[in-house]
């Protein structure tokens, strides 16, 4: 499998756990240390431990406004270097009844270590942001 098609497995991967809204499924999806960048500024993400705090009440939330799952509208991806690359789309969120919920732009920076492909910084972002520019 080439770097692109991991990234984009590592993704799927991803969205698959996170749509569980179990936080301990994402945690290996994590680089050590991590950052997210969002709305509420810049946070880091020394450990597994520290990404508990963070996801688990956006977790909880989702739970209670009847959310379904998530799926990656990847946009553009590219692979910087052996060891990094760059993913930017926009998470789709579904209800329970197929609707959808919400759309949110995220970039996603990935680092290939021993263990394979991980999001080393996430960054959350208006959903205009996300088509390539021309």
């Amino acid at each position: 499998m080439n770097n692109e098609d991991a990234v984009n497995q590592v993704l799927a991967d991803y969205y698959k756990a996170f749509s569980t809204l179990t936080v301990q499924s994402i945690l290996r999806y994590f680089h050590q240390p991590a950052l997210l960048i969002g709305p509420s500024g810049v946070i880091a993400l020394p450990t597994a431990e520290a990404i508990v705090p963070i996801f688990g009440p956006v977790m909880e939330s989702l739970r209670q406004r009847e959310y379904r799952r998530s799926e990656f509208s990847l946009q553009q991806l590219r692979v910087l270097s052996s060891t990094s690359a760059l993913a930017m789309g926009m998470a789709v969120r579904y209800k329970t009844d197929g609707q959808e919920m919400e759309r949110v732009g995220l970039t996603y920076l990935l680092h290939k270590g021993d263990s394979g492909w991980k999001f080393a910084v996430m960054a959350l972002h208006d959903t205009d942001k996300v088509a390539p520019s021309n």
